[in-house]
């Protein structure tokens, strides 16, 4: 075979039609660029992890405890101590801050820490380097955000529990904080010491216990931890290490790169379809160059290979031009994922990604050619003085089945590339291939029941516009499959975020409370409900918690399980403390599934419990077990009467643990309670009154959270929609280049019409009819397939109702359809505009 010659073959041809070859491609462009710029997000974010991990966590040790450590703890850690070159501590936990110029109150994470903590990174302030001073004056550092919303500044006071600060710097960074994490709970240093006097360390108070150390470059701190494994859990101790924060990190949102990168592949599969379709046009009209090629003594094979060079070529020009793209677009994820992550995002170029573009363009470009090109193989001869579009049409051949297969492989392949395992990749695979063939049926059954049930009684416009999607060369499956999958994914998107969005405000309202208060104590419960009731509000739950911790499950503890690992129950049954309460009834978001429901005994009885059933499942318990739990210090036995199911979704007191009354009554506790407080000035007012009377309870206003939910999801909404997005315009760009490589055939059917005397106003009706079936139904099969999967997430992953936004749905079906209309009608001017004797002249 003369390969020089079938190269020179394929430049000459491709002289004249090389804008047309490069519409085929363009498709892809888009999703190699996705592809190029996750990838690359994805190797820096690596690199990024690799370099601040130290910053992350600010020490070469963390020990972390969720309770007060043991003795023995102590003793562990202390030793500890004596080997670091440096120590801090510091207990982290949740409470209300009140500034004295605006009177504002807001929830807060208190961070108390006793020495000269990070090791690694620094929190930046304003003033500039006046962290320096911590622990050295009397005062706090909270986090700019915070300052800005109540107007506050340095200088100002501010109220911690009882004690009152002067507010010494604000924080802009801190390590391992996301703009996301503080928005819900903002942070506020204060020296550890300087807490005795606050009254926030209380019975039932949540507190996180942190022990962070600087150690000597050649301690192996990694290897230690692997020895002490077992020590720190039964010394019930989390550690972490600078190579565990990076490992750790990295797999979190390696997961997520990975998701948005599957997302991306959406659009570039669409794109291949784009090509796929597109060749088979360009394939058509040069069946009879092929057939005279044929004439000359050209063998099927060289007319074969004449094309593939063509659009292997392009697809490698494709390739380069959406790498580029794709390198170009990551410069901009920072400003989309920065508040989502816990590191500072460097943007370097990724070469090993933008190879990996150049590849994969190179090779769905072929891949995705072959098929149509197949049919190159049987033109003979004599097709150059006969051609039909029977002659068009492939065979389904071994080389059909075989690049069919090649194609699945390929997105099998890929889809591995991004999974843990085979069964996501396969169930990815299938779920993608279903969505597909589902979009394909929807087009083929739709063109199949127009012709079947044409509505003759139409106007000539109407009737011409429907017709044209079941004519040759017709666009519906195509168009159909591209823009019904991206307004599917942006639908599916926006419902779910709605839907989490209205249950939670819908919970609030069933149980008619929109405050939460807690970590009240017993003797301000009266004084508290005596404030709401001079205020005008009516305490709507009285809660008490208890304070505990499991010993055993059956007689088995904690050394048993560490000492025996064919032991069903984990470590982590034991490990932390749990906050359970006593009733004599069930509230409305529990049922009993499992055992009988006692809500009373004895007080010289065996304790009665009902576990809720994901917390059973966890800890490997069941109806009649015997469970031994500490509760301050004095062992309870309780037997597990019941296993309850809770909607955790409702806005109101649930507990993994519920006691039958008359078991722990006289345990120490505290209290929640809820209220209903109309209008965020009222809720304001109410807050302040609170928290200068009982500096120590915590507020929450179900309104502000609602708000700062709202936030975060929209963020998160908005990262996945930007790559989302490109299956949006990849869609676009398929119909651009499907509107314009059809041309030819468009100008032969424009003729046509007006030879037959159709205005140039009714073929500009008749194109826009076509776009507009197009369009809607495109929009109404997208957003059927959006129902059901928002649906199937409803009822399996978030065990709620769904109620769609029906204005939602109809705002993104007009934009769907005026968006095709405008861009097929647009495309279409040059052919349109041509009278019927330039278009015979010119062909």
């Amino acid at each position: 075979m003369n390969w020089r010659w079938i190269f020179l073959m394929a430049w000459r041809d491709s002289r004249k039609n090389r804008g047309r070859l490069f519409l085929f491609i363009s498709s892809i462009i888009l999703g190699i660029a996705s592809l190029v710029a996750m990838n690359s997000f994805n190797e820096n974010l690596k690199k990024d992890i690799d370099q601040q991990a130290a910053q992350l966590i600010g020490a070469d040790l963390e020990i972390e405890s969720r309770k007060q450590p043991s003795e023995e703890a102590m003793k562990f850690i202390d030793s500890l101590k004596l080997l670091s070159e440096d120590f801090a501590k510091e207990e982290r936990f949740m409470s209300m801050i009140q500034f004295e110029k605006s009177g504002g109150s807001r929830f807060v994470q208190v961070r108390a820490v006793d020495g000269q903590f990070p090791f690694y990174g620094e929190v930046q302030t304003s003033p500039k380097d006046s962290y320096g001073a911590f622990g050295k004056k009397q005062g706090l550092y909270i986090e700019n955000a915070v300052l800005l919303q109540f107007q506050e500044q340095v200088g100002n006071q501010a109220q911690l529990g009882k004690s009152r600060f002067p507010i010494l710097g604000s924080i802009h960074a801190q390590p391992g904080q996301t703009a996301l994490a503080s928005s819900m709970a903002p942070s506020v240093f204060v020296p550890l010491n300087q807490l005795s006097e606050s009254g926030l360390r209380q019975v039932g108070s949540r507190i996180e216990y942190h022990y962070y150390f600087k150690l000597p470059a050649n301690f192996g701190i990694d290897k230690k931890m692997e020895q002490w494994k077992d020590r720190l859990t039964l010394l019930q101790l989390r550690g972490s290490t600078i190579q565990s924060t990076k490992e750790n990190t990295g797999r979190s949102f390696a997961d997520m790169a990975s998701f948005m990168e599957l997302v991306g592949f959406v659009a570039l599969l669409l794109g291949c379809i784009g090509v796929s379709s597109s060749v088979q046009i360009y394939v058509r009209e040069k069946l009879l160059s092929v057939a005279i090629l044929r004439c000359l003594g050209a063998k099927a094979k060289q007319a074969f290979f004449i094309f593939l060079i063509q659009f292997a070529g392009i697809g490698l020009l494709g390739g380069l031009i959406g790498s580029v793209l794709g390198a170009l677009v990551q410069y901009l994820i920072p400003l989309v994922l920065q508040d989502v992550l816990p590191v500072e995002l460097s943007t370097s170029i990724s070469w090993t990604s933008i190879f990996q573009g150049v590849s994969i363009g190179l090779v769905i470009a072929v891949l995705f050619a072959l098929a149509p090109l197949l049919s190159v193989r049987d033109v003979t001869p004599l097709n150059s003085l006969r051609m039909n579009d029977q002659d068009a049409k492939k065979k389904l051949d071994r080389w059909v089945i075989l690049i069919y297969a090649s194609i699945l492989g390929f997105i099998l392949l890929f889809a591995r590339m991004q999974m843990d395992n085979w069964m996501q990749t396969l169930a990815f695979t299938f779920g993608l291939l279903l969505v597909f063939f589902l979009l394909f049926g929807v087009a083929k059954g739709f063109t199949f029941l127009i012709r079947r049930y044409f509505p003759k009684n139409w106007s000539y416009v109407w009737r011409q516009g429907l017709s044209n999607l079941y004519r040759p060369n017709n666009q519906t499956v195509i168009l159909l499959v591209s823009i019904g999958l991206g307004t599917a994914l942006i639908a599916t998107l926006f419902l779910v975020q709605d839907m989490l969005m209205k249950r939670v405000a819908l919970s609030a309202e069933e149980n008619n409370a929109n405050m939460l208060m807690f970590d009240i104590q017993p003797s301000q419960r009266d004084s508290l409900k005596l404030l709401a009731h001079q205020e005008g509000y009516e305490i709507v739950e009285d809660v008490p918690i208890v304070t505990m911790q499991l010993e055993n499950i059956n007689g088995v503890t904690l050394k048993d399980v560490v000492a025996d690992s064919t032991i069903e129950q984990s470590g982590r049954a034991f490990r932390g403390e749990i906050r359970a309460t006593y009733r004599d009834s069930l509230s409305k978001s529990e049922q009993v599934v499992s055992g009988k429901w006692i809500g009373k005994v004895a007080a010289n009885d065996t304790a009665s419990v009902s576990l809720d059933e994901n917390y059973a499942e966890n800890i490997k318990a069941k109806v009649g077990d015997k469970l031994l739990f500490n509760v301050q210090g004095v062992l309870i036995p309780a037997k597990v009467s019941s296993i309850r199911q809770v909607d955790w979704n409702r806005f109101q007191s649930n507990f993994r643990v519920v006691f039958a009354k008359g078991s722990i009554d006289q345990a120490p506790q505290f209290y929640l309670m809820m209220t209903k407080v109309e209008g965020e000035a009222k809720s304001v007012a109410f807050q302040q009154k609170i928290v200068t009377e009982f500096p120590n309870v915590s507020v929450l206003d179900m309104n502000a959270v609602l708000t700062i939910l709202n936030d975060i999801l929209n963020k998160i909404g908005f990262i996945i929609q930007f790559i989302g997005g490109f299956s949006i315009l990849t869609g676009i760009i398929v119909l651009i280049a499907s509107v314009r490589i059809s041309k030819f055939q468009r100008i032969k059917e424009n003729v046509l019409l007006r030879t037959l005397g159709a205005s140039r106003k009714q073929i500009y009706w008749i194109t826009i009819a076509e776009y507009l079936f197009l369009g809607l139904l495109a929009a109404f099969t997208g957003i059927v397939i959006a129902l059901m999967a928002s649906n199937l997430l409803a009822l399996f992953v978030f065990k709620t109702s769904f109620i769609p936004n029906l204005m939602f749905l109809s705002l993104l079906i007009f934009l769907v359809s005026f968006l095709t209309v405008a861009v097929g009608l647009i495309n279409s001017l040059s052919v349109l505009n041509k009278s019927p004797l330039e278009a015979l002249r010119r062909d």
